[in-house]
């Protein structure tokens, strides 16, 4: 079967378009990304209202930020650096 140049390329595309896909949902599913503590808690935890849903969020946030702080550690940044690098680390991990 001939596909050309153009038909090549499509395929290709299309290949690495599934794949990239099918990459971003299985990180969606383990962490708050760009929706946030709140977003997650609320796909998770539909049920939850109040008092109740704030302390997950605020579980959720303190766990992104223990996280980002263990990260900047085994990068051994210190000062300034780790201080730019947690905060960024902790905004894009929590979505606020």
């Amino acid at each position: 079967m001939r596909f050309g140049i153009i038909g090549g390329i499509i395929v290709v595309l299309s290949i690495w378009l599934a794949t990239s896909e099918r990459a971003d949902a299985g990180n969606r599913d383990h962490s708050p990304g760009r929706g946030g503590c709140a977003s997650l808690v609320t796909l998770k935890h539909a049920d939850l209202k109040g008092p109740a849903r704030q302390a997950e969020i605020k579980k959720c946030n303190a766990d992104a930020a223990a996280s980002c702080d263990k990260q900047a550690a085994d990068k051994k940044l210190g000062g300034a650096a780790k201080t730019s690098f947690t905060k960024k680390c902790v905004t894009d991990a929590t979505g606020s």
